[in-house]
């Protein structure tokens, strides 16, 4: 026998710490390899870890709600036949008495092994496992197996209790006076995160207006069809991936960070995709999405927006961003001033579409007009550099046409 460690991961690039959510297993429990053990959190992603090996959770060292750094460690687990010296070497703890525990039910044939965390999604709703589809391994139901359920069938599951970013709820008639909403976990790495980011970088700002008659008539052809085809809605956002992602490669400081050994720029684009939950903000990672044809990019970004909602992201997803594309235009903004995601060097927002009056020559039209946002690092971009790389873009949007769409 032998102690394996399990320890936080690194959740995100500028990520220094993770939060304990709840533990899925207890100690004395048994676990299969990648089987979820405990939940973290951090202001990037809500994320299950998974156990590295098979054995058994002999000590857990971090409490729920207990913040700790990258790399410590979460909880010692015994394996049969590995050796103490490949892993950190615990010292002697006494075997914490165990509660006995009821034998669990069986599981319907093809279902798989479910988490404790889908298994009380599923309880809370009623759902038995048979009538999901698993998409994992061996037909394992995942999440995101139970969320696309509920969004096809019934409403979603009861919201935990709001974080400080959300409305309060709503006080009963008549009563009045101050109440405290607790700040869950999420929300303080969020707030942390934020105060950093605007501590690092001195940030600036630029805004410039955009004509979107091109690729809003486009979309509007198409848009219908691309539904039949793929299942999806077609956005603007793999639209606009495509183009900021050639500006960039042509303003490389857009696409950089800033170190003590010196800038870094980037020769390839990760793009980041901020989607925003009820009670959060999230910013998975297109990996290499300048390389991605158009309909692969879609599917990339639909992907990792249904898995933020469904809070089945992986630590993966949200590692290695060079640049991040907030749509915020969705949401109903017009213009609007967002945080830089460290360690990057911008971030530019997408605002609505609104129909407004504009020259064209020498009469007066009609026209979709959008406003591009920028904040952006003034240690590694001046504004010479910013007014290129909106131009980029911006020429990028007037002037598309459907064969500019890389396949």
């Amino acid at each position: 026998m032998g102690l394996t460690t399990l320890k936080m991961p690194q959740l995100g690039e500028s990520v220094t710490e993770g939060t304990v959510d709840r533990w899925l297993k207890q100690e004395g429990d048994v676990v299969r390899r990648d089987e979820p053990i405990v939940e973290v959190v951090t202001d990037k992603v809500n994320a299950e870890i998974p156990s590295p090996v098979e054995g058994r959770l002999v000590r857990i060292k971090v409490a729920p709600g207990q913040t700790v750094p990258i790399g410590a460690a979460l909880a010692e687990l015994e394996v049969e036949g590995a050796t103490a010296a490949a892993e950190d070497k615990a010292e002697p703890q006494p075997e914490a008495p165990t509660q006995p525990r009821p034998e669990p039910m069986p599981e319907p044939a093809g279902a798989g092994r479910l988490s404790p965390g889908i298994r009380k999604l599923l309880e809370e709703n009623g759902i038995e496992v048979s009538q999901i589809k698993g998409t994992g391994p061996n037909g394992r139901v995942r999440r995101e197996d139970v969320m696309s359920y509920l969004a096809e069938h019934r409403a979603p599951a009861p919201a935990e209790p709001r974080a400080a970013s959300g409305p309060p709820p709503r006080r009963p008639p008549g009563e009045r006076g101050d109440e405290v909403v607790r700040i869950g976990a999420v929300r303080r790495q969020i707030a942390e995160h934020m105060v950093r980011s605007v501590s690092t970088s001195p940030h600036a700002w630029a805004l410039r207006e955009v004509d979107v008659t091109h690729v809003l008539e486009y979309r509007e052809g198409e848009k219908e069809r691309f539904r039949e085809r793929h299942g999806f809605a077609l956005s603007y956002v793999p639209f606009f991936v495509q183009i900021v992602c050639e500006a960039l490669l042509k303003n490389l400081y857009l696409n950089s960070t800033w170190t003590d050994e010196g800038i870094v720029l980037k020769h390839y684009v990760n793009m980041g995709i901020a989607v925003a939950l009820p009670d959060t903000l999230i910013v998975p990672v297109v990996k290499d999405a300048d390389l991605m044809g158009f309909v692969d990019l879609a599917h990339a970004i639909n992907d990792l927006a249904t898995r933020a909602r469904g809070k089945s992201l992986r630590p993966e997803d949200v590692r290695d961003g060079t640049f991040t594309l907030n749509n915020t235009g969705a949401l109903g903004s017009v213009a609007g001033q967002s945080i830089i995601n460290q360690p990057q060097a911008a971030i530019l927002s997408t605002e609505s579409i609104r129909r407004r009056p504009v020259v064209v020559g020498d009469t007066v039209g009609i026209r979709p007009i959008m406003n591009l946002t920028m904040s952006f690092d003034h240690r590694i971009v001046d504004g010479l550099a910013a007014s290129r790389f909106l131009n980029d873009v911006q020429a990028g949007i007037e002037e598309w046409t459907p064969e500019k769409i890389r396949l």
